[in-house]
């Protein structure tokens, strides 16, 4: 009797276990064809939270949820009110689930000034974190990187301009930074060079003129070394391609992605076999073309194509902020769902994402009394 009871209980264990396994791989009970089916599962969250979720125009609740459906095309769609929308089609597969996230920006930014001393020029490190300020009289190095900044953020002197007395107009300034972004060369067009640290007030900066060439060369091949150990994260074949024919232009902020430029026509063969599942599903192009510009992601083995010039990486590593047709947009590193996130006046020749958000551009509201514009915040968070 005893092991008759034991034999029921664990026959019973395994029914349950069963049933919670299939309904945590999205099985149902169909009442109506009273038989056992394959469902998919959209997992959708998005920042802000509490933002409305549509399938196929029919509202199905709100972030942060998961809804089952029977696989199928599915257009998707976030909307929450004050911000902009995001959708996308998805092609919903039985036992898989589909990830959604997307960032919903303000349609209606703020704009914070950071500075108020006039800005001839302002050239952003690589990275994006700092910021050197060509004004009346001196460089400044503005630290765009700080977790809060505060009204008028004090500025770091790099040099008194007037040490550069060859210096015709401070406009032609070229500033090359080194790859540890501490050190820069101050030239100008048909003129000298300096070599200045970034940490501090360089009383008797270096002339570099005659060994210009000779420093950037070995600044570059610096910064080859460094993408080639980045390189070789990525798969083997993708680092043999990338090494002989492509160009790197920006690695992601988190190093799983790459936008480069070909140099040769060739073909991507797939690096991860089998294919990952789940994977994003916006159509990808292995066929590069010489001259044309892509992203590549190595967690999911996918490549897009790249039409927009001018951009750069956001700080997920998610997405590009792209400046065009005087506006400001952000859009998906695949290429979709841009949004545009500020269209009010600002200098088009800068603009610059930092690492934790921020959006900072030149900017001059009262053009009539200021000849000169300044930084200022756009609040897109």
């Amino acid at each position: 009797m005893k092991i008759l009871l034991k034999l029921m209980f664990f026959v019973l264990f395994v029914m349950v276990l069963a049933i919670v396994i299939g309904y945590a791989r999205g099985y149902r009970f169909d009442i109506e064809k009273k038989s056992l089916k394959s469902t998919g599962i959209i997992s959708a969250t998005s920042n802000p939270k509490a933002a409305k979720i549509f399938i196929n125009g029919e509202l199905k609740g709100v972030t942060d949820t998961n809804i089952t459906l029977p696989p199928e095309n599915y257009f998707v769609e976030i909307k929450k009110e004050g911000y902009t929308s995001w959708s996308k089609q998805i092609n919903l597969k039985g036992e898989l689930v589909i990830n959604v996230d997307p960032i919903l920006f303000p349609i209606n930014p703020s704009l914070s000034p950071l500075t108020n001393l006039g800005i001839i020029k302002a050239i952003p490190t690589d990275d994006g974190d700092k910021i050197v300020i060509i004004a009346s009289g001196s460089a400044y190095l503005f630290d765009a990187g700080k977790k809060t900044l505060p009204f008028f953020p004090p500025l770091n002197k790099i040099v008194d301009l007037s040490l550069f007395s060859n210096f015709i107009d401070f406009k032609d300034i070229e500033v090359t930074f080194s790859p540890d972004q501490k050190q820069a060369t101050f030239s100008s067009v048909d003129s000298e060079s300096y070599l200045l640290s970034l940490d501090q007030d360089n009383l008797n900066p270096l002339n570099v003129t005659l060994s210009k060439k000779t420093l950037i060369q070995a600044w570059q091949n610096e910064k080859e070394k460094n993408y080639a150990k980045i390189l070789e994260t990525f798969p083997k074949d993708f680092d043999k391609i990338a090494s002989a024919s492509f160009e790197i232009i920006a690695f992601s902020p988190n190093e799983t992605k790459v936008l480069y430029k070909a140099n040769d026509t060739v073909v991507l063969p797939l690096m991860i076999k089998p294919p990952l599942i789940s994977t994003n599903q916006t159509t990808e192009e292995r066929s590069v073309i010489k001259n044309k510009t892509y992203v590549y992601d190595r967690k999911e083995d996918k490549n897009f194509p790249i039409s927009q010039p001018n951009l750069k990486w956001f700080y997920d590593s998610r997405h590009f902020v792209v400046e065009e047709d005087k506006k400001i947009s952000i859009v998906d590193y695949d290429n979709t769902n841009k949004q545009t996130i500020y269209s009010g006046p600002f200098e088009s020749s800068f603009f610059n994402p930092t690492s934790d958000g921020k959006i900072i551009v030149l900017i001059n509201l009262n053009s009539q009394v200021n000849e000169l514009p300044d930084l200022y915040l756009v609040g897109i968070r």
